[in-house]
């Protein structure tokens, strides 16, 4: 069983988030109590020791984040709630930590439990949460994004990132340091954390980080060099929006 605070400034936040976890949840999630301010949570984490914690992003002056780095050391999970903007959102994908937008949906709450079921070790949680406190903190700067691997999570620079190669259900990603990473994620899904950061998707089975490319080859869609020394085929119905995306830079 696993033991839960809930840490939300809206009475009403915390009744739906409990109710949505009695009916659901019952068998595996215990909550032991609900706080609404800061303070009170941190004080709660102290004396409860819970394994799990529901926090808002935004309370009454205050932020959970602002909580998080009154704790040392982090050992239990966090499943943020927020109704606020995108790059928070952004940032919590990046940095692989669950998050539940207001008002909380059913299924999303069910799929966070599940991860959390899964145990994660305090350790991984507190690199998380760095990545976190810095893709926040540089909003407008170079993002660091969590790659899970066989031997842990790994956390790298999205600039360092030339490109990212699809293997059906897995992706290599290729490094400017000439390393490569494989992990078990679809294209699909680095296409939507990264196509806001100056990459692209010139092919089914290429996304490129449009920094890297030294030429660029005519053709039906035409070829990318980049610099890794790679060509790329660019398809002929991303040629377009690919042109286009390079005019743009």
């Amino acid at each position: 069983m696993i033991r839960a605070i809930i840490i939300d400034d809206e009475v009403h936040c915390i009744r739906r988030l409990s109710t949505l976890l009695e009916e659901n949840c019952k068998e595996n999630i215990h909550v032991v109590g609900a706080f609404q301010s800061a303070e009170e949570g941190v004080a709660a984490i102290v004396k409860l020791q819970p394994s799990l914690i529901f926090l808002d992003v935004q309370m009454d002056g205050q932020t959970g984040f602002d909580l998080l780095k009154k704790i040392q050391p982090i050992n239990f999970e966090v499943i943020f709630t927020t109704a606020y903007e995108k790059y928070a959102v952004q940032a919590f994908k990046f940095s692989a930590i669950d998050y539940l937008l207001k008002p909380i949906d059913t299924d999303d709450l069910l799929q966070a439990i599940t991860k959390v079921t899964n145990k994660i070790s305090g350790n991984e949680m507190s690199r998380k949460l760095d990545a976190l406190f810095h893709n926040l903190k540089n909003v407008h700067e170079s993002k660091k994004i969590s790659i899970r691997t066989l031997n842990g999570l790994t956390f790298l620079d999205i600039n360092d990132i030339i490109r990212c190669q699809s293997n059906i259900n897995y992706t290599t990603i290729y490094l400017k340091t000439n390393q490569k990473i494989t992990v078990s994620k679809t294209l699909k899904e680095f296409e939507e954390l990264l196509s806001d950061y100056n990459f692209y998707r010139v092919h089914n089975s290429h996304l490129i980080n449009l920094a890297y490319i030294t030429k660029y080859n005519k053709g039906k869609g035409g070829r990318v060099a980049m610099a890794d020394h790679s060509e790329v085929e660019v398809s002929s119905r991303r040629k377009e929006g690919f042109l286009k995306k390079l005019s743009e830079i």
